[in-house]
């Protein structure tokens, strides 16, 4: 059972990382505090999905906060551009794609840590991925070590001892493969997560952006079904 005072704030998407990363926390005795965003995305099918695992992972707490990036927009998931679709992998790996939201991860770590800072936890889980990660800079080793130094200086807790803020990352050097099997073995609720960037009015994955080629090339090299795709 999980021990009370070991809390941990969750970042939750509803996909299949943060999912993963969720069951993880559950799994090592946290209390978790799943933590998701209403930031301007282009649809809301995914807040859905991180409701839905939020329940049956067992969240504590499961909060949304509702923040506006289309006021700066420049992103294919926050403003009027066409979300990329088909792309090989060799091409997914070249720069950033448009689909990276300028800062996110930054600003959503930025809130994780006042609400962890409120419950006077000192643990924040992230489901970044440095490997199949469509090349995003806010996934790297390298940002997610400066936002924990920083975390440490920023908050009264901190500064006063009450907390010392830990950022654990536990997918990042795994493969979406990786991702899926240790995601079995946890027994994350595949069906009810969703990584799409572009899905139909119905919450149907597209099947063709980067995300879902990620996610079936995950699945195909664990060798097990998707079960999301036989719920959508």
């Amino acid at each position: 059972m999980p021990d009370s005072n070991k809390k941990a704030v969750c970042l939750l998407s509803g996909g299949l990382d943060s999912a993963t990363c969720l069951a993880l926390a559950r799994r090592d005795g946290y209390d978790s505090y799943a933590l998701s965003f209403d930031y301007g995305q282009r649809h809301l099918t995914e807040l859905d999905a991180a409701r839905r695992v939020a329940e049956a992972l067992g969240a504590k707490a499961h909060r949304v906060a509702k923040i506006d990036l289309r006021v700066f927009g420049h992103s294919a998931l926050t403003a009027d551009i066409d979300v990329p679709k088909g792309r090989d992998e060799a091409t997914m790996g070249e720069g950033i794609p448009i689909t990276y939201v300028p800062a996110r991860n930054t600003i959503f770590l930025s809130f994780a840590l006042a609400w962890a800072e409120v419950l006077e936890a000192s643990d924040i889980f992230i489901g970044v991925n440095a490997l199949d990660y469509s090349g995003y800079p806010d996934c790297r080793p390298e940002f997610i070590d400066a936002f924990e130094k920083m975390s440490n200086l920023a908050t009264k807790t901190g500064v006063e001892g009450i907390t010392r803020i830990t950022i654990h990352t536990p997918l990042i050097q795994l493969s979406k493969a990786g991702i899926v099997k240790l995601g079995a073995e946890l027994g994350v609720p595949f069906g009810l997560t969703h990584s799409c960037y572009d899905p139909d009015a119905s919450g149907r994955p597209c099947g063709e952006c980067d995300s879902c080629l990620l996610r079936a090339k995950g699945f195909r090299e664990a060798g097990l079904t998707d079960d999301a795709l036989q719920v959508a």
